[in-house]
């Protein structure tokens, strides 16, 4: 069952429905879904996929050809003997005789590249001089190595810089949307679910909807020969050199460490060189780089990194570092021994960035209109989960609650006490907000519900 992705759909379909020819690039991180979306909006269309590979040329066209014979009923162009990639996609659009648009989709653009890397010049030139005022074509090169996609395809520097005529760059599924994957889950396991693997299609559909989270996270995660085991270690060998240096990179941000000079001491590398190795992470969607939100700009010396993609999160936290343990007392009793006392601690820090994902749409809901800015605020004293900074003079300040919360006076206590503490320099009205998994079991009192926005996980979800 395909899940979601209504907007890029929509893109598509209008461009396809379009009386002018359409070129559109599909980027994103691997593992999003984008060939999935593909061969979705192709269902029931005449269209030419092809899947690019590291492999010569030759080889490539001459596979390209023999695609374009069996999808255009052109049996001549499997033995077409074209000597380059003008002359073959050329063949291949001016073959097509049908009604409406030929889909031509290049995928896994990147390989097709690096064998030929005179091929975004040649796409210029065929869409410029032909393909352009036909009103026949509709293109879409789609790759998984975003900068790759932002330099060659859409860069300023880029033979086909200017020409698209839509682009979409696809991103993991947000929390609700994951949630689509396991619908007979609570939503507390759903929410589990998504601090385990994420939003990434792939990974949701390798979770067993019919088996606990833990059963999950013991065959689907710790089994050595199961599906999610080893990911993280091939997205990682597939996009980088110095793969070890990545991974001590990786290991000190998972074990804690959120500044330059903690991770570079903890992963034993150089502090002048970490940041060479963070900027690839973060233009892969592996790692993110948060500042406090305070409506002015931050010091350079208050930036921290976190994983930002939830499967390597997990994985560094609690797999790598265990493998002998794994090795040695099997998945289960790791679980149990291992990992199982710290999971509850791992979720409440999931559960605030859930929260602060989730905060638009309550913005939403709430009808407010007013641009804004999501993010958190630290110093040496305090930490605040949530800050919605928004342009109509309004400041929102949220605390996060995974654990069952005892006292309600008492967080609301230590809520106000950090709101005090708050830089509030632009002298906005703050707004306190608390995000709890389970609601209080009696109602809060009418004099503590007027002092704050209360939000269970089903309020989040709804």
């Amino acid at each position: 069952m395909f899940i979601g992705r209504r907007s890029e759909l929509e893109i598509l379909e209008r461009a396809y429905a379009s009386r002018d020819s359409g070129f559109i690039p599909i980027y994103g991180r691997r593992r999003v879904g984008k060939s999935e979306l593909i061969l979705h909006f192709l269902e029931g269309k005449r269209g030419l996929y092809f899947l690019g590979k590291t492999a010569p040329p030759a080889l490539q066209l001459r596979e390209l050809l023999q695609e374009a014979a069996q999808a255009l009923e052109e049996p001549l162009l499997a033995s077409y003997s074209a000597p380059g990639w003008k002359e073959t996609l050329q063949s291949v659009v001016e073959r097509w005789k049908g009604e409406g648009k030929l889909v031509l989709v290049l995928d896994e653009f990147q390989w097709m590249c690096s064998a030929s890397p005179e091929l975004p010049s040649v796409i210029q030139e065929l869409w410029d001089r032909r393909w352009k005022r036909t009103g026949k074509l509709l293109l879409i090169l789609c790759g998984s190595v975003v900068g790759f996609m932002e330099r060659t395809v859409l860069g300023r520097s880029s033979p086909l810089f200017g020409r698209t005529t839509a682009q979409i760059h696809l991103r993991p599924f947000g929390y609700r949307e994951a949630a689509e994957f396991l619908p007979s889950w609570s939503r507390m396991n759903q929410a589990l679910a998504y601090f385990l693997v994420g939003g990434a299609p792939l990974y949701l559909r390798a979770l067993d909807p019919r088996a606990s989270v833990e059963t999950n996270i013991e065959e689907r995660l710790l089994t050595e020969y199961s599906p999610l085991f080893r990911e993280p270690e091939f997205l990682l060998r597939e996009e980088l050199r110095e793969v070890e240096n990545y991974y001590a990179v990786l290991l000190a941000i998972a074990a804690g460490q959120r500044t330059v000079r903690a991770i570079a001491q903890r992963a034993a590398i150089p502090e002048r060189s970490l940041p060479y190795y963070i900027e690839q992470l973060i233009s892969l969607g592996y790692v993110a780089r948060r500042q406090p939100l305070t409506g002015t700009r931050p010091a350079r010396t208050d930036v921290r990194y976190e994983i930002g993609d939830a499967l390597l999160r997990f994985w560094f936290r609690f797999v790598f570092p265990n493998v002998s343990s794994l090795q040695q007392m099997g998945p289960k009793r790791t679980l149990r021994e291992r990992i199982g006392p710290e999971l509850e601690a791992y979720a409440g820090t999931c559960f605030e960035r859930l929260c602060r994902e989730a905060l638009p749409r309550l913005y939403e809901r709430e009808g407010v209109n007013a641009a804004f800015q999501i993010g958190e605020y630290w110093n040496k004293e305090i930490q605040i989960d949530i800050v919605g900074l928004r342009d109509d003079g309004w400041t929102d300040l949220g605390e996060c609650k995974w654990a069952s919360v005892r006292s309600y006076t008492k967080v609301l206590g230590e809520l106000r006490a950090k709101i005090g503490r708050f830089p509030n320099r632009r002298g906005a009205t703050l707004g306190p907000r608390l995000f709890l998994r389970r609601g209080p079991k009696a109602p809060l009192p009418d004099e503590q519900r007027s002092l704050v926005r209360c939000h269970t996980l089903d309020d989040l979800y709804a």
